[in-house]
């Protein structure tokens, strides 16, 4: 909107601006094209920005009174236990584990703070949609509700600081 007003006004003749807004924003008119209010964005840059704006928002929304500092420590700390928890659950390769390490992950993640219950719901949604999005490729199979809600529950069971163990399987190793 603000190159539709400058270029607008310099068409009229009313201002010569030498500002040019152009490498600010990719919303240029195409070669030809009569300015107008409404342009599209380019291909490419749409879905890109699209992605930054979604994940500066989250941040934005996720910190609250705490230095910026603490909350991407806790961030970085909380997805390393996500991490933890993920590679603990395939070295113990017990039968229906996964979602008592969802659940032990988000809740060490929780633990960290606002920084840690930010990530652990990042990683745990972008997870979500990765596996479902690799079942219908590989499996020609969407991932089951019953499952995705099942797991989302531990998650959240996590993430609240209730005790993971809630979810723990027989025959699961007191190590884990």
């Amino acid at each position: 909107m603000l190159i539709c007003l400058h270029r607008r006004i310099e068409q009229e003749g009313h201002h010569q601006c030498t500002l040019d807004l152009r490498p600010l924003c990719p919303l240029t008119p195409k070669p030809g094209e009569i300015p107008t209010t409404e342009f599209q964005l380019e291909k490419g840059h749409s879905t890109m920005k699209l992605l930054i704006g979604i994940l500066f928002c989250t941040l934005i929304m996720g910190v609250t009174g705490d230095s910026w500092y603490s909350f991407f420590k806790e961030a970085v700390q909380g997805a390393s236990d996500l991490w933890r928890a993920y590679w603990d659950m395939r070295n113990a390769n017990v039968q229906n584990s996964g979602r008592y390490f969802r659940a032990r992950g988000n809740y060490e993640a929780a633990q960290r703070g606002p920084g840690g219950v930010w990530a652990a719901k990042i990683i745990s949604n972008v997870g979500e949609y990765l596996q479902g999005f690799l079942y219908q490729i590989y499996l020609g199979d969407s991932y089951g509700l019953e499952d995705q809600v099942s797991n989302r529950r531990a998650e959240e069971w996590g993430r609240s600081g209730q005790d993971p163990d809630h979810f723990r399987p027989a025959g699961l190793p007191k190590k884990y």
